[in-house]
């Protein structure tokens, strides 16, 4: 444990300190000319030292599979979200992404120009009624220019095995932009997981999964979307439970793991899912 807990704060350190660093050269890059090959090849070599870093430094390995399911032409990438690591799987994948971020994240200095110059999508909740029609204008304008618009339908990092909470917010972009959907799922939560100090080794994966057409019945869609992501997530998370976890595991993830095992996934939760 406190070997494990030397690594992770080791890896802390770089990740942080190059983050920092680098969003400087970027936001300043991005200041001065905005969308650069410079620019780009910066966050490829983040993303990819930063799996680099996390392998040797803290024994997690990536693992991402199913890339072939992404389109050529414009797409909604809506995935899974449990940690950090989601977003070192998913940029590469796209090759020109477009995020969604709260406009919170755009405002931080440097960092919030890096994000506009690769096509981010702000999502301004201080607009009240106005925030998705906003944020579907922004969308648009990111699919004309080539981008892959990435989104998490919950809006949230989510533990491993927590009930699900799917916002209508990618329905009505389903609706509103008529382009495919590509559900994702990862694991990377078992090994990097929110508000967490520590990393555990492992394998983080995910898997891009056939893309939905466009023009399906709202609700049809909604269902389809959630069955996929939570439906190969589970199989994730099961495979890297039964492969063996390095981490402790509480009795209360172990029951829903045994349930799990037995066909009982975790069920959609309560809370407002309307955002």
């Amino acid at each position: 444990m406190i070997g494990q807990a030397l690594r992770s704060l080791l890896f802390y350190a770089v990740f942080y300190g190059q983050t920092v660093v680098l969003a400087i050269v970027v936001g300043l890059s991005a200041m001065i000319r905005g969308r650069t090959r410079f620019g780009w090849g910066v966050v490829l070599y983040w993303i990819h030292s930063n799996r680099f870093f996390l392998r040797w430094l803290a024994g997690i390995r990536t693992d991402i599979s199913g890339q072939a399911n992404i389109p050529d032409g414009p797409c909604i990438i809506a995935s899974k979200h449990m940690s950090d690591w989601d977003i070192f799987a998913l940029l590469p994948a796209a090759k020109r992404p477009a995020f969604i971020a709260k406009k919170e994240l755009i405002d931080i200095p440097f960092f919030g120009h890096a994000a506009m110059a690769f096509d981010t999508i702000r999502l301004d909740r201080s607009l009240g009624g106005e925030a998705i029609p906003a944020m579907l204008q922004e969308a648009r304008a990111a699919l004309d220019r080539g981008a892959r618009i990435i989104i998490f339908p919950e809006g949230t990092r989510k533990a491993p095995l927590e009930e699900h909470d799917y916002r209508y917010g990618i329905v009505r972009m389903y609706e509103a932009l008529n382009v495919p959907v590509v559900p994702a799922a990862v694991n990377s939560g078992l090994f990097w997981g929110r508000r967490s100090p520590l990393l555990w080794r492992g394998t983080a994966r995910a898997c891009f999964l056939p893309a939905i057409p466009p023009g399906l019945p709202p609700e049809e869609f909604r269902a389809r979307l959630i069955a996929a992501i939570e439906g190969e997530t589970n199989t994730l998370l099961l495979q890297a439970y039964e492969e063996g976890l390095s981490r402790p595991i509480p009795d209360d993830m172990f029951e829903k793991f045994e349930a799990l095992k037995a066909g009982n996934p975790p069920g959609p939760a309560s809370g407002n899912t309307t955002a």
